[in-house]
């Protein structure tokens, strides 16, 4: 691999504020796809609103996948839309949350902070 295709995660191990950002931008990232995701399905959500959200996010996680791994980089950026729509969908149609399904989302955030707190800890 030439060294413009390969990404070196040490970078991330060298410079904390590196991962922090990765991780902000990670979190953002996360809360334009509940935007952009909303509004797929709710009509209150502008069409540009939309497209903004999509491109930004995606490039937000872009960026963090220069500093992160990749795998824990998308499970925690597609976990906080899941987590985020189940909640959206909840409050704009007036539905209650299942036992269940809160027990689902509970666990679910907690794998997200279980990656975040693992990652970078093992050998990439």
């Amino acid at each position: 691999m030439s060294d413009t295709q390969h990404t070196d995660n040490s970078n991330a191990k060298a410079n904390p504020a590196s991962r922090n950002r990765a991780w902000a931008y990670v979190l953002l990232g996360g809360a334009l796809e509940i935007i952009w995701a909303s509004g797929f399905k709710y009509d209150a959500v502008p069409m540009i609103v939309v497209i903004i959200s999509l491109l930004v996010s995606f490039d937000l996680i872009v960026r963090a996948t220069k500093v992160l791994p990749v795998g824990t980089t998308y499970a925690v950026f597609a976990g906080i839309g899941t987590v985020g729509m189940v909640v959206v969908e909840a409050v704009a149609e007036g539905g209650e949350i299942g036992l269940g399904k809160v027990g689902l989302v509970l666990l679910l955030l907690l794998f997200i902070i279980g990656l975040k707190l693992t990652s970078g800890k093992e050998g990439h």
